[in-house]
């Protein structure tokens, strides 16, 4: 589990294909000083398991499934990445919460500069955006942002000075492709609702037979 706040930015030092799969060698420095072999750690705003480290570096291998669903599978040596180590029970939730899986890639539609920050939009499937509501959450490459405009299915967030100088989301440019994740709340509370209906579906005349009624 994460939270969206970026530690630090880390650079792809290496990408090395296994099988349909990549290993991605990424340098960094804040992000190691506790990282160990299994940990879990956001890339991007995708979670990976810690293969390998050295003092300097550590290796992830990104998946087919991971690749299909994420911009990893787009990365190549010298690309900044967004990092953030697996959040500690007892410490203060400054984002939101967000697990690192990423539900689908979004496109940057338009980047607006005002003058004490940045407006961007982004376009994704309309099947997410029933997950999406003004001032609600989202995250967008590692970074959790709130909402603050919906247009069926594009949303706007806007950056202030801080993310954009700390973080790779500066780099962005209109068509840049971006990892999303939607508020997990949501989607949880739409499965229960939909487990509900199948458990308690709505009534039918053979629901009613059943019950007794009509059997006059």
């Amino acid at each position: 589990m994460f939270t969206g706040l970026v530690e630090e930015t880390g650079v792809v030092r290496s990408v090395r294909p296994f099988g349909k799969g990549r290993r991605l060698t990424i340098e960094a420095a804040l992000v190691m000083d506790d990282l160990k072999i299994d940990d879990s750690v956001a890339v991007n705003g995708c979670c990976q398991t810690v293969v390998a480290r050295t003092a300097t570096t550590f290796d992830v291998e990104a998946i087919e499934e991971t690749l299909a669903k994420t911009t990893l599978g787009s990365f190549s040596a010298g690309r900044r990445v967004n990092l953030e180590r697996a959040m500690q029970l007892g410490g203060r939730l400054g984002g939101h919460l967000v697990q690192g899986h990423v539900d689908c890639r979004g496109t940057v539609d338009s980047i607006d500069e005002l003058e004490a920050s940045h407006n961007i939009w982004v376009e994704f499937s309309e099947q997410f955006s029933r997950y999406v509501i003004p001032v609600g959450s989202i995250c967008i490459e590692g970074i959790s942002l709130t909402v603050a405009r919906k247009d069926h299915n594009r949303l706007m967030v806007s950056i202030i000075p801080h993310t954009w100088k700390e973080t790779i989301i500066g780099e962005l440019r209109v068509g840049s492709e971006v990892n999303l994740e939607f508020d997990l709340i949501g989607k949880y509370v739409e499965s229960m609702m939909a487990h509900g209906r199948e458990q308690q579906p709505g009534l039918t005349m053979e629901r009613l037979q059943a019950m007794g009624y009509g059997n006059s």
